[in-house]
């Protein structure tokens, strides 16, 4: 995804901006992980730098390949934060820091290793990789081809990582209620973006009931999952 050719292929992210229960539900399961200096890859318009952007962190850096991406994210967090465009590579392998996120990103990029060892390679030890991403290959849809995903994740597919360098070390998933929503899609909608009716209908009911039954199913039952990997 080069900054001079890169164009993302979806408009949701206005959509998915205003879901705030989900964005705060699945903030708070980050939480624990994001520390000190962090760098967030593919940060598009900043919707979710804004959200978990502390002062108790320190650099917070973000990259995004998208141009008109960029210029959004730029006019939104410039004031609290570093902006790049293009990919991970234009953060020099010198700089290090505490946390990485991939947030709803991982899923577009093809060699997801080279990725992920690339985010090693920038990280302090003992420092996370935090990956949240679309669950499940059978919850596939119109949507996902739309918005340029390459894959949905489960436990098993993963991406692998040398084992002396980065350490899997939490994966869970999120929103039990909302595979419900995506299988309607799937199977009866085939809408390859859902309006915004509908993403209001799943965050205001879907996802508070998601944040209790979750619990109970012990985060094994979602359409999203969380993974994080730990430098060693």
């Amino acid at each position: 995804m080069e900054s001079d050719s890169y164009a993302y292929p979806g408009d949701e992210l206005e959509l998915f901006a205003g879901a705030v229960n989900w964005k705060a539900y699945w903030a708070e399961r980050i939480a624990e992980f994001v520390v000190g200096d962090v760098l967030e890859v593919g940060a598009g318009i900043g919707a979710n730098t804004g959200l978990l952007r502390k002062d108790e962190y320190g650099r917070w850096v973000c990259v995004e390949p998208d141009r008109d991406l960029f210029q959004r994210l730029v006019a939104g967090v410039e004031s609290f934060a570093e902006c790049h465009n293009g990919t991970i590579d234009v953060v020099s392998e010198d700089e290090r820091f505490d946390t990485v996120l991939y947030l709803d990103v991982l899923e577009h990029i093809e060699d997801h290793e080279g990725e992920l060892a690339k985010a090693g390679a920038r990280l302090k030890s003992g420092g996370h990789v935090v990956m949240l991403g679309p669950a499940h290959q059978f919850l596939w849809s119109p949507f996902d081809a739309y918005v340029g995903h390459v894959r949905r994740y489960s436990r098993r597919n993963l991406p692998n990582v040398d084992s002396g360098t980065l350490q899997l070390v939490h994966t869970e998933y999120l929103d039990s209620v909302g595979i419900c929503a995506s299988l309607a899609n799937r199977v009866l909608l085939q809408s390859s973006v859902p309006n915004t009716s509908q993403i209001q209908l799943w965050d205001r009911y879907m996802v508070p009931v998601s944040r209790a039954l979750d619990r109970f199913t012990g985060r094994n039952l979602g359409k999203s999952i969380l993974a994080v990997w730990r430098k060693v």
